[in-house]
């Protein structure tokens, strides 16, 4: 394996995530190791032709993620979902987040970039209990760090055949009250803020960051769809006993945010760490309204 002093590990690096930071690291000369289960996989090679070193490893197997940060300087973390038939699988969540924290440690890692969820107001609970055992852990762990707390991605507008988000039919269906103002963020532009705490450890050690790059009603969200990509499409709001049905998690979550609780975000302080800051608008115009037309129209 390479060994470099700027040399960064991206975990999740064929997700989401991971691999928007991996090339938003890439675009700035910052050497990437890509932590993958399957080099063959299309988004691991596609990794690798832009420069990134592969290395084949898995949260469950402790032995492969101590091979993977041999040799680099930082790590960014986002642990893979644990989400079984009952909700999330917390502990599960927690030990794979511990694995790597604990790897990066015996190995000296200078920075860890933690990429977690976004707090309500007041902090008030509503599943990311797991994620803020991580934040804990790497409180406690001496080592140089940052928490990225992103909002909902504007990507999942894009999702498909989930009970909620996405369109089946041009129809958008969610939890959120439809005339509340929703934040949410572009996974690039969480790639972009995670780069810029690499480049500049010093500045963001020990900060933790609420992420969001826009904050439309879903309502008006739908207005924007709509005249980005020429397509009718409409909100629904699901009622309280449907969220039940999708379970404890998503009710808990319906109730919190029809009694005004939600995410609380400083834009413009996002926007002054990083001045590309994507609105949904934006997003659409560069990115989303090219996909969603695609699928729309089939």
């Amino acid at each position: 394996m390479t060994v470099q002093k700027d040399l960064v590990l991206v975990t999740g690096a064929t997700g989401k995530q991971g691999g928007a930071t991996a090339r938003a690291l890439l675009s700035r000369h910052i050497p990437v190791r890509a932590l993958v289960r399957d080099p063959a996989a299309a988004a691991a090679r596609a990794l690798a032709a832009l420069g990134a070193e592969l290395t084949t490893g898995d949260f469950d197997e402790p032995a492969t993620l101590a091979a993977a940060v041999a040799g680099t300087r930082g790590v960014f973390l986002v642990p893979p979902a644990a989400f079984g038939p009952t909700g999330w699988d917390v502990d599960l969540e927690v030990v794979r987040g511990l694995a790597l924290i604990d790897a990066a440690r015996h190995a000296g890692i200078d920075h860890v970039v933690f990429t977690g969820v976004a707090s309500f107001d007041n902090e008030i609970p509503w599943g990311n209990a797991g994620k803020r055992q991580i934040e804990q852990a790497l409180a406690d762990s001496g080592m140089r760090y940052t928490v990225l707390r992103p909002v909902r991605f504007m990507e999942n507008y894009l999702a498909q055949g989930m009970p909620l988000d996405g369109f089946a039919d041009g129809v958008n269906t969610h939890l959120f009250p439809s005339d509340r103002p929703l934040q949410m963020i572009a996974v690039d532009d969480i790639a972009a803020v995670a780069a810029t705490a690499f480049a500049d450890p010093g500045r963001f050690t020990g900060q933790t960051l609420e992420l969001a790059g826009d904050a439309v009603t879903p309502s008006d969200a739908m207005a924007l769809i709509a005249h980005a990509t020429g397509n009718p499409v409409r909100y629904n709001e699901i009622t309280e006993a449907q969220a039940d049905e999708l379970g404890e998690q998503i009710g808990n979550t319906w109730r919190l945010t029809h009694q005004g609780h939600g995410w609380h975000a400083d834009i413009d302080e996002v926007r002054r760490i990083h001045p590309g800051l994507q609105s949904l608008e934006t997003w659409l115009a560069t990115t989303g309204a090219a996909v969603l037309k695609q699928q729309l129209a089939g």
